[in-house]
């Protein structure tokens, strides 16, 4: 073993520490676990939202999409940049009636402004659905990392659990304050470790960024550009509207806007926020330095080019730094993750079972549910298959189907009834999952697309039978339970 996984060993044991002080001498009552009595300033609310791109998927995943597609994975560069434009809008009024009526979670909103505990329960359903591969994806992440950079001396199974008991630690003890304090550290450091790759690696490999592109194309031809079928220019266009349009539907990333001081908080992050991921790019270059530096990866595979260079590179105590603020990256996202989880599973269906409950108690099962959550992760990380793989690629469809009805609940009069909101969101999930669990594909069940039409991403098509539905069964229905617009505002 050697001094890589000391490095590691370090960022795991500083996420604790700082997880663990970051409760100070805070009573840990609901409002203060979930939302942190909504006293973020711009700073921290910046960290917990940025911090949602910076994930393992983003570490290993980007870098890994551009050394093994090229030009498709330019999609995430794209989407975040929109998604953070739109939260100027969409965040500060959902913050405001968050603020008035004392509300900690996503499924709170809809039940609150459809006046539909239903609504709530089917919002629950599919948050729970979406988050579980998103916190396996994070597990899985930190396991490939920590058993690249320690060149193999641990297992991904010993980190995965090392990983999940530090999470569950901290996130008991202080909540989001944990994450939010986490997560200085976690951006501060891949500033500093992505910057660096992404400058260093095609200059010392290739001379420049340029002539490094100038060699792939030459190489590669086309290997840049969209191809014409599969991920190609419709591909591209549906798969960055659907992801923009649910990066804020995540129920950590939506409740995340709850613990901030103010909307004008908000406003400020909105602003600079779409800066922040000119980052990705050097993710990309390092992905795109591996390509013709460590070829022949292939499959799964690809997600290790950024360490496969890093370890061709650079001495083991470099490459253990890369991969402590690679652990970062899986604990801070995991940790919000778990939390929401817990939260949704206690506030939003154990209290609707028991109604009697009170805060303190509805508190203590969120905090309690946090490990068992843990082990679900866990266990499906260590042994799901396919399964959970369809679930993953479901999950962005999934909570994406919650923005027709949020977008219409913020107009001064929703023309959306409580049955509309159900019925659509009911009807988007079913149709990514019928298409998502049969392995099909929409050029498949519809092989009388063809082109741009059969390449277009199933999300948006479920979207648009959303809409639909949503239509329909609204003007069908009435909306006389609504909430009138004139008493949400602060």
């Amino acid at each position: 073993m050697n001094i890589a996984w000391l490095f590691m060993a370090l960022a795991v044991l500083l996420a604790l520490v700082l997880g663990v002080l970051a409760r100070g001498r805070r009573e840990m009552v609901l409002d203060q676990w979930t939302v942190a009595g909504r006293g973020f300033g711009a700073v921290f609310v910046f960290l917990l939202l940025a911090g949602e791109i910076y994930t393992t998927f983003t570490f290993l995943g980007a870098s890994g999409f551009a050394y093994g597609l090229g030009g498709p994975a330019f999609y995430i560069l794209a989407y975040g940049g929109i998604a953070y434009t739109l939260s100027y809008f969409i965040l500060p009024p959902v913050w405001r009636y968050a603020r008035q009526h004392g509300l900690i979670s996503q499924p709170d909103f809809f039940a609150r402004k459809y006046a539909s505990p239903a609504l709530g329960v089917l919002v629950s359903l599919v948050d729970i659905v979406a988050l579980v591969p998103y916190l396996v994806l994070q597990f899985k992440g930190l396991g490939i990392i920590v058993h690249a950079a320690s060149y193999g001396a641990i297992g991904n199974a010993v980190a995965i659990w090392i990983g999940a008991l530090v999470v569950t630690i901290y996130v008991m003890v202080s909540g989001v304050r944990g994450s939010a304090w986490t997560s200085v550290v976690k951006d501060i450091g891949i500033l500093a470790v992505v910057i660096f790759l992404g400058l260093y690696l095609p200059w010392r490999d290739y001379g420049g960024i340029e002539p490094m592109f100038r060699a792939i194309a030459a190489a590669k031809p086309g290997f840049l550009a969209l191809p014409e079928h599969g991920q190609s220019v419709s591909w591209f266009i549906s798969t960055v509207l659907l992801t923009a349009l649910g990066f804020f539907m995540w129920p950590h990333s939506f409740a995340a806007s709850y613990t901030a001081r103010s909307e004008r908080t908000l406003r400020k992050n909105a602003v600079v926020l779409p800066l922040y991921q000119f980052v990705l790019l050097f993710v990309y270059f390092v992905g795109f330095a591996a390509i013709l530096k460590v070829p022949g990866l292939k499959g799964a595979d690809i997600d290790l080019a950024l360490f496969h260079i890093a370890t061709a590179t650079f001495s083991p105590a470099v490459v253990g730094i890369i991969g402590g603020i690679g652990i970062l990256t899986a604990l801070v996202p995991g940790s919000l993750i778990m939390m929401n989880a817990a939260t949704l599973l206690s506030h939003n269906l154990y209290r609707l079972a028991s109604r009697n409950a009170q805060d303190a108690q509805v508190a203590r099962t969120a905090k309690g549910l946090v490990p068992l959550v843990a082990l679900v992760a866990v266990g499906f990380t260590l042994h799901g298959g396919e399964t959970i793989v369809a679930l993953l690629l479901m999950g962005y469809s999934f909570v994406t189907q919650l923005f027709p009805a949020l977008l219409m609940s913020l107009l001064p009069r929703n023309p959306v009834t409580p049955a509309g909101a159900f019925a659509g969101i009911a009807a988007g999930v079913a149709t990514v999952a019928a298409v998502s669990l049969s392995h099909s594909s929409l050029a498949k069940l519809m092989p009388f697309l063809h082109g741009a039409w059969a390449d277009l991403n199933v999300g948006i098509v479920a979207l648009g039978c959303n809409v639909l539905v949503l239509t329909v069964v609204s003007l069908l229905t009435p909306r006389t339970t609504l909430i009138p617009a004139h008493r949400e505002q602060a």
